[in-house]
């Protein structure tokens, strides 16, 4: 283990990664590589297919676009690091790991509100279906997605700056692949009461909020479904929302599994909300929804049309 003088400060951290075997480090590269791809291809079809399908306007795929989007920038904010230490060097910079997670924070909380954003649309869309256009303007949905953008910001800046306060002057190897609060605070040589209380507080609050407002939503709309008298009404109601239901389930499945001390099933779990969420978020939405098929199907008919022209 490298150790660094008492008296300095820390400058970089190590990121141990997810194997420190050397046999392993290309076989995984290969593979986030091609998850990488996957990710930014599926979630860049889902954008251009729902803005170039005028019957894709509606609230729902609006929301979703945007939650493509934040998948976009949460993946590139993790995997490029990861494929950098995977061939060459693992240390990060000081600076660099605390806007690493700087943005993790706020990128992966935008989503989980916009989670919420899109509960709520459901929610509307069959509680109160007469109302819906006028509940889901274009002028709230773009305020919806304001909030849920800009709130999480706060709560990151807050972790990092408190962070930033503290002093890193022993070990400054992380055995984790990105820079996370818990393997942080464990590397400090000073106190960290403050830190940790304020995100056993704030960000327990912070986390589980959004939550327990999605469970509220689905608990509203189950009891609006349940009403229904025919089956396939019901059914009907419930299609709607499987995709949604399941992103949700994969997205908090992974993050509320008990972390110990970053053993490889941790890491596992770290991977599913981080990096493979993102990535099957856009199959999830698109093979079992109608609309979304033909979107694609139409976008990749063009996209096939003019490269012919090319040609």
């Amino acid at each position: 283990m490298e150790r660094l003088n008492q008296t300095s400060r820390v400058s970089e951290f190590i990121l141990m990664g997810l194997s420190s075997l050397p046999e392993d480090q290309k076989p995984l590269f290969i593979i986030f590589f091609i998850i990488y791809l996957v990710t930014i291809t599926g979630n860049l079809l889902i954008i251009l297919a729902i803005h170039s399908d005028s019957q894709l306007q509606t609230p729902m795929y609006f929301f979703l676009s945007f939650l493509s989007f934040i998948d976009i920038c949460f993946t590139t904010t993790i995997v490029p690091r990861m494929l950098v230490n995977f061939l060459s060097h693992k240390t990060i910079s000081y600076a660099g790991c605390l806007t690493q997670m700087y943005f993790i924070y706020a990128l992966g909380n935008t989503d989980s509100w916009l989670l919420v954003v899109m509960a709520f649309d459901r929610y509307v869309a069959i509680c109160d279906p007469f109302h819906y256009v006028t509940i889901m303007s274009h002028h709230r949905c773009v305020l919806l997605v304001a909030f849920s953008c800009s709130l999480p910001h706060f709560h990151s800046l807050l972790h990092t700056l408190l962070l930033n306060q503290v002093t890193f002057c022993d070990s400054n190897i992380i055995h984790h692949f990105l820079c996370d609060f818990s393997p942080l605070v464990k590397l400090s040589c000073s106190s960290t009461f403050v830190n940790e209380i304020v995100m056993m507080i704030e960000g327990s609050v912070f986390l589980v909020t959004p939550f327990l407002c999605i469970t509220f939503s689905y608990i509203r709309i189950l009891l609006a479904v349940l009403k229904i008298p025919s089956a396939a009404g019901k059914c009907k109601a419930f299609s709607t929302c499987g995709s949604h239901l399941t992103v949700v389930t994969l997205f908090y499945g992974s993050i509320f599994y008990p972390l110990s001390s970053y053993t490889v099933q941790d890491r596992v779990a770290t991977i599913v909300y981080t990096v493979l969420t993102s990535m099957l978020n856009p199959f999830i939405y698109s093979l079992r929804n109608k609309d979304m098929k033909r979107g694609l199907g139409k976008l990749l008919l063009g996209i096939c049309s003019w490269v012919s022209l090319w040609l």
